[in-house]
């Protein structure tokens, strides 16, 4: 377990570091009102859609650089850097002109028109920064297959103090700058993502323990067996990623026909929600680079003990996170926003999320534990049906027929997220068995 979280913690700090860019985003534009604030979850919910499954197609590199590393073969390590890197930024370029051409569907969507006008500019500045994010994830998610992962904590959080003092400055126009409100908050980011993919990739280049794969950076000579791989472990995960987000976006499209204070609402329960996901999220890729060098290995005795001690872990936070959530729910959205009518709507929603955090954290280190395994189709498939089959129909049942409004939409959340948990820890278990059974232990 030790080992588990000397691995995972920087992680879990990048990657919180990630979501407070949005945090902070959604604090300091939440002091502009509701609607700024609502437009920036309608905006959101979009750009996450799509930029989830670009960071699920950059995940291939992470076990396949754990195996390899476990095995000992450098020649394989610069492939998966050289590789992913073509795959990533093609993906990132593909990815912006899906999201910037997009922007003009959320006059479609049957949200406050008000909304929908504050969010489009936005939503357009933000597209830019998926592709230095994409850039980022290349030289990220390579390290972290090698179980370096203080560097990209150290660049995230540091980045984040630059978005952070970005934000005072272009949302309020504050000493001199221009005062652009919310679209200001679009500009600090992406700014802030430049300089960390070009930190990153820096390390990578330059680093004592990494330059050794620097012909990682050269360009020609790809393999398409290679790529076809890499694809298909990151399409997968990536649409693992998709199916989740999409369904919390959709559930906020559904908050947006109960009224700008139910969306405004679910951004906050959503945003604190996602602090909590992405803290475990960051031990689900422990768990990825783990599972991975084990299983290059051939250890499938530590391969288990690996991935249940991180679960261990996950549940352990999601229960304090829990705890959290339940006894501040009062206090926690007038970090957001000064509105009664908000408040009102939002406590209950915290009370739900409190509920459903030993799932969330469950289901994500399993999910994880699964990538290292290089096992990414079904557990697709497995949310898939969790969320769009059974949660969001039965939250629309829960919210518009049985007219228990904004608490129904969570209801079905809580559910899928409960259906999910269970079903990825039994497939691990199975797999992980059936490969005990199967391999026997590194001499």
């Amino acid at each position: 377990m030790k080992t588990g979280f000397l691995l995972g913690y920087p992680i879990m700090f990048s990657q919180l570091g990630h979501t407070l860019v949005g945090v902070a985003d959604s604090i300091m534009v939440g002091r502009l009102g509701a609607t700024p604030l609502a437009a920036a979850s309608l905006a959101n919910v979009v750009f996450h859609l799509i930029l989830t499954f670009g960071i699920g197609i950059s995940y291939a590199i992470t076990p396949l650089v754990a195996s390899a590393d476990g095995e000992g073969n450098k020649e394989k390590i610069v492939d998966a850097l050289r590789h992913g890197f073509l795959i990533n930024i093609i993906a990132g370029i593909i990815l912006f002109i899906i999201i910037s051409s997009g922007g003009q569907l959320l006059h479609f969507m049957n949200q406050p028109e008000e909304v929908v006008m504050l969010a489009i500019p936005y939503l357009n500045i933000t597209a830019l920064s998926i592709i230095p994010l994409m850039f980022f994830q290349t030289f990220r998610e390579f390290a972290e297959g090698l179980s370096l992962t203080r560097v990209s904590m150290v660049v995230v959080i540091c980045s984040n103090l630059i978005n952070i003092v970005l934000n005072y400055l272009l949302i309020y126009g504050n000493f001199g700058f221009p005062e652009l409100g919310l679209n200001g908050a679009g500009w600090a980011t992406f700014i802030a993502r430049v300089i960390m993919a070009l930190w990153m990739a820096a390390y990578i280049f330059y680093g004592f323990r990494t330059r050794i794969y620097r012909a990682g950076f050269a360009i020609g000579n790809y393999s398409k067996k290679l790529i076809y791989k890499m694809l298909h472990i990151g399409i997968p995960a990536g649409m693992q990623y998709t199916f989740e987000v999409s369904a919390f976006g959709f559930s906020a499209i559904m908050m947006g026909w109960l009224g700008t204070s139910a969306l405004a609402a679910h951004q906050i329960a959503i945003n604190l929600a996602t602090v909590s996901y992405m803290t475990t999220s960051g031990l689900a890729i422990a768990a990825t680079i783990r599972v991975g060098n084990q299983l290059g290995r051939q250890d499938i005795p530590n391969l288990r003990l690996a991935a249940y001690s991180l679960l261990t872990l996950a549940l352990i936070f999601m229960s304090a996170w829990a705890i959290l959530f339940i006894a501040g729910r009062h206090f926690l959205p007038a970090l957001y926003v000064e509105n009664v009518e908000v408040f009102a709507i939002a406590a209950p929603l915290l009370i739900i999320a409190g509920l459903f955090q030993i799932s969330d954290g469950a289901q994500v280190v399993c999910a994880g534990a699964l990538r290292g395994l290089q096992d990414v189709k079904i557990p697709s498939l497995m949310i898939f049906v969790a969320y769009w089959v059974i949660s969001l129909p039965l939250g629309y049942w829960f919210s518009f027929k049985l007219e228990y409004g904004a608490i129904g939409v969570w209801m079905g959340l809580l559910i899928g997220l409960t259906i999910t948990a269970t079903a990825m820890f039994i497939r691990f278990n199975v797999l992980s068995k059936k490969l005990l059974r199967t391999s026997s232990p590194a001499e």
